[in-house]
């Protein structure tokens, strides 16, 4: 029977650990000589509630780590999920970290970012050798936090954190895990419902001012880009399945919602009737949207957005590109 211990293996080991969720850290501090130094960790940790303590490690190996070791002081910032490009910027090493950066006043030496889900301002209290890494605990003397969603980072990317929901149709006592050819697991369903339901809270405002759903996505095409010829319109509201076609735009025409702009190819612009009755069911829908918001909470919003994105990638059927065009 052999009963030697298999090799280690450092990067298996390394991708073991990377399905451990954490937050994402800009730890700073400043050099004797006034300079300030920081740099991204997800080693973050809490140590205790009374006194108040957290740690962190820094690998021995780090350029930074003699200005820590010595540093009486230090933040430590739990970055938003909208500041990945900043975590990345304090990731690499060799350009001037802190550039175009405004520093808030801190308690002590140590530079405080701003626009973070939460900060912990703190004094040195030990060091240990971990290996080889060295760990810093610290007392908090301050400490503030935001609604800001916070970025995670899991598998080697950042990610965003959401809730797991309760089943929002099936019976009280009915299985989800028992076959059924449509269940409310069917990403469609959970999709179009998700629309449909959204749509309904600014129904009214349509039927108000007498617009189709065609013509509310015409005039919200044409609201981000005025000009487009029949072909482009078409082209652009593919993925609705409503027809915009020349016969839709002819109406619009008529009714004094759009501007044709004859040419080799008529070109078509939201007449100001237009351009009123898509501000005010633009607004309604802000409305709606602000209202979801306060109930999912900011960092459910911002989770959401982001898994949409994901989603609008993975289907694009190859729609052309819309904000991007005026970029």
């Amino acid at each position: 029977m052999d009963h030697h211990t298999p090799p280690f293996d450092p990067s298996g080991f390394r991708r073991a650990l990377g399905m451990f969720a954490t937050g994402v850290t800009i730890v700073t501090a400043r050099a004797g000589d006034g300079t300030p130094v920081g740099m991204t960790a997800n080693s973050f940790n809490s140590v205790s509630l009374d006194p108040p303590m957290v740690l962190w490690s820094l690998a021995k190996s780090a350029r930074s780590l003699p200005v820590f070791h010595a540093a009486e002081h230090w933040n430590v910032h739990i970055l938003a999920n909208e500041q990945n490009d900043l975590a990345n910027r304090f990731a690499r090493a060799g350009e001037d970290k802190f550039a175009g950066l405004a520093l808030e006043t801190a308690l002590a030496d140590a530079p405080l970012l701003a626009g973070c889900s939460a900060r912990f301002q703190c004094r040195t209290v030990f060091r240990y050798e971990g290996g080889d890494h060295i760990i810093f605990v610290g007392e908090v003397i301050g400490f503030d936090r935001s609604e800001a969603a916070p970025l995670l980072y899991v598998s080697g990317e950042y990610a965003l954190a959401t809730r797991l929901s309760q089943p929002v149709a099936t019976a009280a006592n009915a299985s989800n895990d028992a076959p059924a050819p449509f269940t409310e697991e069917l990403l469609g369903y959970l999709l179009g419902r998700a629309h449909y339901q959204f749509m309904w809270g600014f129904q009214r405002t349509l039927g108000e001012l007498g617009l189709s759903h065609g013509e509310f996505f015409v005039l919200s095409l044409l609201a981000v880009r005025a000009g487009l010829d029949a072909a482009e319109i078409a082209a652009h509201t593919a993925y609705t399945g409503i027809a915009a076609d020349a016969g839709l735009l002819e109406t619009m025409c008529a009714r004094g919602l759009l501007v044709a702009n004859p040419g080799p190819a008529t070109r078509y612009a939201p007449s100001p009737a237009g351009q009123a009755a898509s501000r005010q069911v633009l607004a309604a829908a802000y409305a709606v949207e602000a209202a979801l918001v306060e109930q999912l909470g900011a960092r459910e919003a911002a989770g959401l957005r982001n898994l949409l994105k994901h989603l609008i990638r993975a289907s694009d059927p190859g729609l052309p590109m819309l904000w991007a065009a005026n970029a």
